[in-house]
This record gives C-alpha cells, sequence and structure tokens, in this order.
C-alpha cells in the first residue's frame, strides 16, 4: 500500500516553563497542509526491517523515525511480522514542519490498518508519544491545539480554504538547539513577530477564547490571543542566529499579495498567507514537488497545487537567491 504522510505549520507556537524531564510545555495550533511525503509499505515474510529512501543524506536503519515506529509497533502490539518501506521525501529536513515525525504517526497507522491489529487511535497516538513530542498530532492529522510537550490533543476548528507560500533557506534549525536557546523572557515578544492583523477576524481577548472561536471563511489563519496575531516564540532564538530569516519575513510581510508571515515550529521554513481571493487550482491533485525537495524547481507552480498566478516566489528568489526553497500548498482537506 502507498500512504500520504503530511506536513504541518504552526500557526501559534508559544513556550511555557521548562519540565523536570528537560522538556518544554508548549502551547500550539498545529494545521496539516497538502504538502505530503509518500511511503510504500509492504508486508513481507519473517520479521525484519527494510527501508529506502530517495534522500541519500537521511538515514534508513534503526536512526530513521520509521524504523523506530515499526519496532514501537511491533513492543505494544506482540505482532511479528516483516515490512519493506519505501520513503519518497517531499517535506525537506530540518524544517519545521514535522516530515520525520509525520512519516513515523503514517507507518503507525498504516501497519494498524494492514495488520488488523484494531488498536484505536488513542493508543496508537500513546505509541507515538514514547517516539516524538508531535508525532500524536499526525496520527489524526487534523488541527489540533497541543499542550504539555506536545502530546496532550485538543481539536481544534476546522480552517477554511486557505493558500501559503512556504520559504525554506538551504540550512535547516535543530529543534533541540531552538528550545535549548530559549529565554523565558522571550515569551512576550519576538523579533520579527509584530502584530499581524487578517482581514475578517477581531482581536481575540483570551487564550481560552481563541480555542474555543469558530472561524469566518473569509481568512487566512487562526489568531492567538493578546491582540490576536499569529507568533512563534522560537523566533527569537532561532532568528537571533540565522539573520537571514528575519529579513526574509518582513520581505514577505511587504509583499501586497501576503496577508501575513511566520516561521513554522523551529524553522527553518517560513509560510506566508497568501489574501484573497483564492488562487486557481491545478486539474491534477498530485502535490507536485519536486523530487529531491531542496533542489528548487525552475518553475514555481510545479511546486504545489496551485497556479499562484502571480510571480512571488519569482522574486523571492531573485531578491535572496535560487537556493530558496519554495512550495504553494494549501491546509490539507480533511475527511466529510
Amino acid at each position: 500500500m502507498t500512504i500520504q504522510a503530511h506536513a504541518k505549520v504552526n500557526l501559534v507556537l508559544r513556550v511555557r516553563e521548562k519540565r523536570t524531564d528537560g522538556f518544554h510545555n508548549i502551547e500550539t495550533l498545529m494545521v496539516p497542509i497538502s504538502l505530503a511525503d509518500e511511503i510504500r509499505l509492504e508486508l513481507t515474510e519473517g520479521s525484519g526491517i527494510e527501508l529506502s529512501c530517495d534522500q541519500p543524506d537521511l538515514p534508513v536503519g534503526p536512526a530513521n523515525l520509521v524504523w523506530k515506529a515499526v519496532e514501537a509497533f511491533k513492543a505494544h502490539t506482540g505482532l511479528q511480522f516483516g515490512v519493506r518501506l519505501d520513503l519518497k521525501k517531499r517535506i525537506p529536513h530540518g524544517a519545521g514542519l514535522g516530515g520525520g515525525s509525520s512519516d513515523a504517526a503514517a507507518v503507525l497507522v498504516a501497519l494498524n490498518a494492514q495488520l488488523g491489529a484494531g488498536l484505536l487511535e488513542s493508543k496508537l497516538e500513546e505509541i507515538a508519544a514514547s517516539l516524538g513530542s508531535d508525532i500524536p498530532f499526525f496520527i489524526r492529522s487534523r488541527p489540533a491545539w497541543c499542550h504539555g510537550r506536545g502530546e496532550d490533543l485538543r481539536p481544534a476548528p476546522t480552517l477554511p480554504e486557505t493558500r501559503l507560500l512556504l520559504v525554506k533557506p538551504p540550512f535547516p534549525v535543530s529543534t533541540a538547539w531552538a528550545y535549548k536557546n530559549w529565554r523565558p523572557s522571550e515569551s512576550e515578544i519576538s523579533p520579527g513577530a509584530a502584530t499581524q492583523h487578517l482581514h475578517g477576524f477581531e482581536p481575540i481577548s483570551s487564550l481560552e477564547t481563541a480555542r474555543k472561536c469558530t472561524l469566518t471563511p473569509s481568512f487566512p489563519s487562526f489568531l492567538e490571543a493578546r491582540d490576536g496575531k499569529l507568533i512563534n516564540d522560537l523566533e527569537t532564538p532561532v532568528f537571533t542566529k540565522h539573520l537571514l530569516l528575519p529579513t526574509l519575513k518582513a520581505w514577505l510581510q511587504a509583499q501586497p499579495e501576503v496577508a501575513a508571515a511566520l516561521m513554522s515550529g523551529s524553522g527553518s521554513t517560513l509560510f506566508a498567507v497568501l489574501k484573497s481571493p483564492p488562487l486557481k487550482e491545478h486539474r491534477r491533485p498530485a502535490c507536485g514537488e519536486p523530487k529531491n525537495p531542496m533542489q528548487p524547481a525552475s518553475d514555481p507552480t510545479q511546486t504545489g497545487e496551485i497556479d499562484p498566478s502571480g510571480d512571488l516566489p519569482a522574486r523571492l528568489k531573485e531578491r535572496f537567491g535560487p537556493t530558496m526553497w519554495t512550495a504553494w500548498v494549501r491546509f490539507k482537506d480533511l475527511p466529510k
């Protein structure tokens, strides 16, 4: 069987106190997007694991989260089986888009279905939490507020149709480094994180109100409390080290077709929220990202599901260079 492992963006990411286990408590609104890795999964004789990947710089042994997911599934179910997995990467590594975590969750869900194990989603989320903080989110892959270290999930409202431009510079950011270098005082104001009001929304007076808010169809994102702004607390340490990122974010915010811009997760990807009207869709449903996500497409319309009807990626690459990876995406379609 072939499965899709969707990426995510963080529309809100607040870092709270450090826990006794070394992690930080967080409050984040994560939303799945249309960009996805593709995994071919085949059950085999015996009990071995075979993993291949089209990205030569990624491990294909026990260090890979997909491999760890198979081992965790075996340990929790007691089932013995062999499996062959072929991973085609579309989600860049070290990008703050959750690619590895999504791959692991997709494999857990697929094994549960293929082997008829009958595990509830809550049990799969428990297994996922043993592998990584944000992996439980990808089990259901629906908009959710994530708390604790990221494993405590609360459903969020479905978001309206929205187009986003993903932009990743040619360098990754370590999640562990970003959290290690965050300081409590940095949860108030991040550089470049000025209030971003979006058309059709009123400021939200409290985080609890934000969680319960029903989105209007006029758009393009979900607002965090306190002046109704998109915010990511990890921008402060990451922007301090990687000076290109605040410059890139400010440039995106200044473009006439952009409603807001923010870093996703620990970076290095930024996403720009496009203003209405909606953009023209291609007939083909496939994501269409380049086979190697670190090799930018020469034609910006090749990197996503939509025709941007504009030259934003071209202008961006003219300003910042051709090594900037871009992808047009939208919020992931959810089952009715």
